[in-house]
């Protein structure tokens, strides 16, 4: 049944199919098995299986419990795919073999792999015979479109390790822009998520796992959301997380438990108004006072001012403490998002105890005498939680 087609049809029917497997992962996958922020109906969901099993040989429970465990072990020895461990060129380069090497890790998929499907197909069939859907792929691209359906399977073969198990996995921890400070060095790739799923937007997705949308500012798009949206539409599934939202009441004067439970649910979106509003005016007030000899360690020092102590090698929090040193206001500045940082990693903290702690923060700072500050400290009395829309 070999069809003999222009080039430009070949290209599309390869496009469209290594995008079907995009899809596949991001919204099969991530989203719903590894993350559980949606439900997705049966039909759906087997054939997302099914059409990994063609296209990739992936088995369920192995990639969502490599994934788990990168979550939970995010930039240590223990993750299996950080570049900033490992190197950009390993992940880059070698990705599914660092993928294969963690699925031979029994504890791994013992501790990660749960809640992943166990029918009777996944046993007997799918896992067990994990290479087999690929060859029957490549069966019938050559009974439909002869010899070039090898050059079609071969492309679908490579997709998912180059741009995956390579691109996501490493450039999305090494390169790219930060809505979002978190612990982890993960990078969104660029604003529009549409090559890879939506995966581009590494960062968003690391400060919310759980959310159904990696999107987060308005010019960024996020193609699996609005996959998911179409199928919610259909009936054939329903988001069950979304990241939170902040409102704010101007009137709300005082700093009550709602005004806790908001911060420390948008901590990522506080600190990211505080990057904005409170460090970066200051520093550029310190910047236009600073001498000649100093503005080069301003300069150098910029960045380090917001990222992540976890983040920072010896030589970073070296020049940092060096630029804390020519500015008592970015020194008061930085103390004070160390202060608020604080207030979520107390685990074992009573709500009274929180609350207590960011009343006497935000009467503080009010006292600092650095207007950037002091209406910053304004601004988080009137922050709640707002209603999550879907």
């Amino acid at each position: 049944m070999y069809h003999d087609l222009p080039i430009w049809a070949y290209i599309l029917i390869t496009l469209g199919l290594t995008h079907i497997t995009i899809a596949s992962v991001t919204i099969y996958l991530h989203r719903y098995q590894t993350h559980r922020a949606l439900e997705l109906h049966p039909a759906v969901s087997h054939f997302f299986r099914l059409w990994l099993w063609l296209t990739t040989g992936i088995v369920t429970k192995e990639w969502v419990a490599i994934h788990r465990k990168h979550h939970a072990c995010v930039e240590t020895n223990e993750d299996p795919h950080s570049p900033q461990r490992a190197g950009l060129l390993k992940v880059l380069l070698e990705g599914s073999e660092l993928y294969r090497q963690e699925a031979r890790n029994i504890e791994t998929l013992d501790k990660y792999g749960f809640k992943t499907p166990d029918d009777y197909l996944e046993r007997k069939f799918y896992s067990r015979f994990s290479f087999l859907g690929i060859f029957i792929m490549m069966a019938v691209n050559i009974f439909l479109f002869g010899f070039l359906g090898l050059t079609v399977w071969a492309i679908q073969m490579a997709w998912i390790p180059i741009f995956a198990a390579g691109v996501i996995n490493g450039l999305g921890h090494w390169w790219g822009y930060r809505n979002f400070e978190s612990a982890d060095a993960s990078t969104n790739i660029i604003p529009v998520g549409m090559f890879i799923g939506g995966e581009e937007l590494h960062n968003n997705h690391h400060a919310f796992a759980s959310s159904a949308r990696f999107s987060s500012k308005w010019y960024e798009f996020d193609l699996g959301w609005s996959y998911i949206k179409l199928m919610q539409y259909a009936g054939l599934a329903k988001v069950k997380k979304l990241a939170p939202q902040l409102a704010f009441n101007s009137q709300k004067k005082i700093v009550d438990l709602d005004t806790v439970s908001a911060v420390i649910t948008n901590r990522f979106h506080i600190m990211s108004h505080y990057a904005r509003d409170v460090v970066k005016q200051v520093y550029r007030e310190e910047k236009a006072k600073a001498s000649e000899t100093s503005k080069g360690l301003f300069k150098r020092g910029k960045r380090w001012l917001i990222r992540h102590e976890a983040l920072m090698d010896s030589a970073a929090k070296q020049r940092l403490d060096e630029l804390l040193a020519q500015s008592q206001s970015l020194a008061v500045v930085y103390e004070y998002q160390q202060r608020l940082q604080a207030l979520w990693q107390e685990k074992t903290a009573s709500q009274e105890r929180l609350l207590d702690a960011l009343q006497d923060w935000c009467q503080q700072a009010e006292q600092t005498g650095i207007t950037a500050l002091e209406e910053f400290a304004q601004t988080v009395r009137g922050y709640s939680l707002a209603p999550t829309w879907t």
